[in-house]
């Protein structure tokens, strides 16, 4: 018999504060990651944040919903993101993942979508019925160095054997291509690289139209639900800890000395993620890519993932960026159709890379 356990903010801030959270045998959330949670100031204080699923008294596994809204004719239409789902191995079988998603169907009166899940969430979500995959983003990773000793250690546990000769070939391969980007020259035009918001920033992105204003964006990055160091939470089966997490704004002025472009950065171990980009136009996308390949070099990035057509479509145009390889991505994003109905017809929700849950981790 499957029990199910909703926490709203009051209840798992109790859950997490009293240290409740860790008698288990794994971790159905971290305690950052939680408080994150509890201070979304898209959630209401009485939505459902996180599902326990108990069998036969044990914890078999858990569901983290993020609450969002879209703005419709000044009214809010409210959903959640769907954000994490996890099942004990112990479990598997027992029908806990299809409990765990209806549950939050059932809290969130059917207005859901997932992004960025696992191949197995997938397979539930579908399985339940009534979903559409809708605004699809096609996408691009660029990778910049080698970086064999890592991917492929990954795919095979015994190529670690040969780890030492991986690890050799990558240094060699990306000390020649560190040689080659000695010669590129900085930018000639004015940015500057900041670790925090500044009224600049929040002036220009709120004359955008986006699904996240500037304070919501500001709050995420101040409330990440990854943390830098190389302490791991061993239980938690989702990310926690990075040995380099880090959000980073670029602002990008015209030759007048004027904001053009305001973009939101994530770095993590490596790969670069742009969640956001507000600009007036071609110039400063231009620029940014110029920005980017400077940005690229001196953080060593390995690889760099890009939802947004616009800027991929830049990337293809511009000799800006270089790189050694390129590999076609997409996101789907499943929406109940229960949702789809209650927002207008040709209802664009504006939705950038790091919209959802995608830029916490």
């Amino acid at each position: 018999m499957i029990q199910l356990k909703t926490l709203n903010k009051k209840q798992l801030e109790d859950f997490v504060s009293s240290g409740e959270f860790k008698q288990y045998d794994f971790l159905p959330i971290t305690e950052h990651r939680a408080f994150s949670h509890i201070h979304n100031p898209k959630a209401t204080d009485e939505q459902t944040l996180l599902i326990l699923a108990f069998y036969e008294g044990k914890l078999a596994g858990y569901m983290g919903c993020l609450p969002d809204y879209f703005d419709v004719e000044e009214a809010k239409i409210r959903f959640a993101w769907l954000s994490t789902l996890y099942v004990s191995n112990e479990f598997r079988g027992k029908k806990v993942a299809k409990a765990l998603l209806q549950k939050a169907l059932d809290e969130y009166n059917n207005h859901v979508i997932m992004a960025e899940f696992t191949k197995e969430a997938e397979i539930f979500f579908n399985h339940i019925g009534n979903v559409e995959n809708i605004f699809p983003k096609n996408g691009k990773r660029y990778y910049f160095r080698l970086d064999f000793a890592t991917v492929l250690s990954e795919k095979k546990s015994w190529i670690k054997t040969f780890s030492p000769f991986l690890t050799f070939l990558d240094n060699t391969v990306n000390t020649f291509i560190g040689i080659k980007n000695i010669r590129i020259e900085k930018p000639n035009f004015r940015f500057e690289v900041l670790n925090t918001m500044d009224a600049d920033i929040k002036n220009f992105v709120s004359s955008f139209n986006s699904q996240r204003n500037a304070d919501e964006i500001n709050y995420f990055t101040e409330n990440p639900w990854v943390l830098e160091g190389r302490k791991r939470d061993d239980n938690y089966f989702f990310s926690s800890y990075a040995e380099v997490f880090k959000y980073v704004w670029v602002k990008i002025y015209d030759d007048q000395g004027n904001l053009e472009t305001a973009s939101l950065l994530l770095l993590r171990d490596g790969h670069l993620k742009v969640h956001y980009m507000f600009s007036t136009g071609d110039p400063g996308l231009n620029r940014f890519i110029q920005f980017l390949n400077i940005f690229v070099i001196q953080n060593k990035i390995k690889m760099m993932t890009i939802y947004s057509e616009t800027i991929n479509q830049k990337i293809k145009e511009s000799a800006s960026l270089l790189r050694i390889y390129e590999k076609d991505f997409k996101r789907d994003y499943l929406f109940r159709k229960e949702l789809l109905k209650n927002l207008p017809k040709n209802f664009n929700p504006h939705l950038q890379d790091g919209d959802g849950d995608c830029m916490m981790t």
